[in-house]
């Protein structure tokens, strides 16, 4: 839509209030709302907000900022349709006119122009997974799931089916075309997987996904989360991501006559992501418990490697190819800021493309029967075992620095600090557990 498409829309399905949508740099959306009546100066000149009230944005005596609608993000919000709510994404300027550099939309978007300005465009699609959890009697969530199903596994094993489906009719409710849902590993876990899009569309995407699974879930009286690793001993959430660059209207990995079928680009923006894998972890995998998924056995990759249709190293190749070649990273986690964590995927494999880099050669076997003689001998390294190891590689990285720019790294390094240093500090009910009685 267009803003005069939006405004008509408006006026013949009774929409009565317009929540303006953005993110802070960790990727929690926010929205302020206004009624109808402001919509025509929402869409032409923005609506003023206070920014130094949303962490990692502006310092109070900066506070005047401005949300000005994407017009191609309306859409009406299908479980308030009642009262008349839809939502626009918006971006976020300064005072002066100009994007803000603490806006993580504007990150991906410069980062997009950059792939554009080469000759690509980044295509991207997001296999996201989340617990359903019981509540307790005052409505807060528990670790105790609903269910003990496994991969793949129906109703009445699965008794998040129901919650699921109301899921994935909302998201089609909202333009999105839905490819595949199901019960994954664990108990209580589930995946949803949209459509491949161009990068942008695909981040707000996982923005807009992430609130329908929870407002759903609450619906049918469960809790959703997207914390990577809720429960000791059982899989954790993770995020593939799928990736690929199309130029010309042609898939820009693919090359029948080379080897593996993937054509230089792949194999250098391939030697990119690996080359800067420790640099975006800290993006990538944000959390302190992000971390307690990266245990060897759990399909999680802990070592940075990559292979042809295995699963176990940090990025596949699936058997896919023609129009349809594809890099899937399996680091990703679905608590992620997904506008830097889609911005430094992309500046870091065309930083290969730009540099030439070359991967080492694929792992074919499993790589958690390797032994750490054989992983040194092949040279593969361990991705950042803690955030705080995520946090000193990321202030190593030019590349990603520079994607991300002095504000977001800045303050999301601070937070990030303060966040590890609260963890470090705190007595843990494993550590009762485990000593109080001993010692």
């Amino acid at each position: 839509m267009d803003g005069e498409a939006i405004k008509k829309y408006v006026r013949d399905n009774n929409v009565q209030f317009i929540r303006l949508q953005f993110a802070d740099i960790f990727g929690v959306a926010k929205n302020v709302a206004i009624t109808v009546n402001e919509l025509e100066k929402a869409l032409d000149t923005g609506i003023m907000f206070d920014g130094s009230s949303i962490q990692g944005f502006v310092r109070i005596e900066e506070s005047d900022m401005f949300l000005k609608p994407d017009p191609q993000t309306f859409a009406e919000l299908p479980w308030l349709k009642d009262y008349g709510i839809a939502r626009i994404i918006c971006d976020v300027y300064g005072p002066d006119g100009g994007p803000f550099s603490g806006d993580p939309r504007h990150i991906l978007k410069r980062a997009v122009n950059e792939s554009r300005s080469m000759g690509y465009d980044f295509h991207v699609g997001p296999e996201c997974e989340f617990f359903l959890f019981q509540t307790d009697g005052s409505g807060y969530p528990t670790t105790a799931t609903h269910d003990r199903a496994s991969y793949f596994d129906l109703a009445p094993v699965d008794n998040g089916e129901a919650a699921r489906m109301d899921m994935v009719m909302t998201l089609a409710e909202m333009g999105f075309t839905v490819e595949a849902s199901h019960h994954e590993s664990a108990p209580g876990q589930h995946e949803i997987d949209f459509k491949y899009s161009d990068a942008l569309s695909a981040a707000d995407n996982i923005v807009t996904f992430r609130l329908v699974v929870k407002v759903m879930a609450k619906k049918h009286g469960l809790h959703a989360t997207f914390m990577p690793k809720p429960i000791s001993g059982e899989f954790g959430s993770g995020m593939h991501t799928n990736m690929s660059l199309f130029a010309g209207g042609e898939n820009a990995f693919y090359d029948g006559q080379a080897e593996y079928g993937l054509s230089r680009e792949a194999m250098h923006f391939i030697g990119g992501l690996l080359t800067h894998a420790k640099g975006m972890t800290a993006i990538t995998n944000p959390l302190v418990n992000s971390y307690k998924r990266f245990v060897p056995g759990y399909e999680a990759p802990v070592y940075i490697s990559w292979s042809l249709s295995n699963r176990s190293p940090l990025i596949r190749v699936p058997v896919t190819r023609g129009v349809r070649t594809r890099l899937e990273l399996r680091n990703p986690d679905p608590s992620c800021n997904p506008y830097l964590a889609l911005a430094v995927m992309l500046t870091a494999g065309l930083d290969g493309i730009k540099r030439g880099v070359a991967p080492p050669p694929p792992v074919d076997g499993n790589i958690y029967d390797l032994t750490r003689a054989e992983m040194e001998r092949l040279n593969i390294e361990p991705l950042p075992g803690h955030l705080d190891a995520a946090i000193e590689a990321l202030l190593a990285d030019v590349v990603v620095k520079s994607t991300l720019g002095s504000h977001i790294t800045e303050n999301y390094v601070k937070a990030k600090r303060i966040e590890w240093d609260e963890y470090t500090s705190h007595v843990h009910p494993w550590e009762v557990d485990k000593y109080i009685k001993v010692y």
